[in-house]
């Protein structure tokens, strides 16, 4: 049975959709199928991380949820485009990036339920082992329903006061809706802070485990999505806390 993992953050800006990719890259390396589905459909933007332009893009997610093909066809295999070995595959459902289908959906909305079908249709379909989810910041009907269908779900913040009152909000929720499994990553921490010191601060306030506590990067701020950090920079430590988060998600 495929693991449903969910990476969401209350607010943006919080190193969501890079966190998401590697994890995808380095499960997939490790030999799993695994699927990646950007569900940010107000503000994609997870497909240039691997490399996919919008001419790229035949079908979206957005053509699913508007009854234009089934899930299947939305998928691309991304696996090559990782540009290293590679055991398992990367399916990527990207969401579309064209100004006039984004504003459809902020004006139209869509039947948030078909996103529970396509979950389940894409793990058949293409016999995942893992399903990532890049869920919309903050809390609404989708994202609501992403959280409940997940086994995993790591939630994101910097060490920043919106980012803790959010936070808290976020794993109340899960609580509420019974996820197995929650677990927080702290991100773009500044170095003058101890890592150690963080995560015990954490983990106290929301009672629930640290996956990592992952530092300032200025080689992350560099590469700027131009593609993903933990197959860039393999040696770096940030790399290494990429490797950890991925074996924590899988046990």
């Amino acid at each position: 049975m495929a693991k449903i993992i969910s990476v969401h953050s209350f607010r943006g800006g919080t190193g969501k959709s890079n966190t998401t990719a590697n994890l995808a890259a380095l499960l997939a390396i490790a030999g799993n199928r695994v699927g990646v589905i950007d569900t940010d459909i107000q503000s994609p933007g997870i497909h240039v991380l691997f490399g996919v332009e919008e001419d790229q893009m035949p079908f979206s997610l957005n053509d699913y949820l508007w009854g234009k093909c089934e899930i299947r066809q939305t998928a691309q295999d991304v696996t090559a485009k990782l540009g290293v070995p590679c055991k398992g595959q990367v399916f990527l459902v990207p969401s579309s990036i064209k100004a006039g289908e984004i504003a459809r959906v902020l004006r139209e909305g869509y039947d948030v339920g078909l996103l529970n079908e396509g979950f389940r249709d894409l793990i058949d379909s293409l016999e995942l082992d893992v399903l990532m989810i890049d869920t919309h910041p903050g809390l609404n009907e989708e994202t609501l329903l992403s959280i409940a269908f997940s086994d995993v779900l790591v939630i994101i913040l910097r060490p920043d006061q919106q980012d803790y009152q959010g936070t808290g909000v976020t794993v109340e929720v899960a609580r509420k809706l019974n996820v197995p499994n929650l677990m927080l990553l702290v991100n773009k921490v500044p170095s003058v802070f101890s890592a150690a010191d963080v995560r015990a601060r954490v983990e106290k306030a929301y009672n629930a485990p640290v996956a990592a506590v992952i530092p300032h990067s200025d080689e992350m701020m560099t590469l700027a999505s131009a593609g993903l950090f933990a197959l860039r920079y393999p040696d770096h430590p940030i790399a290494a806390l990429y490797k950890q988060v991925a074996e924590q998600v899988m046990k």
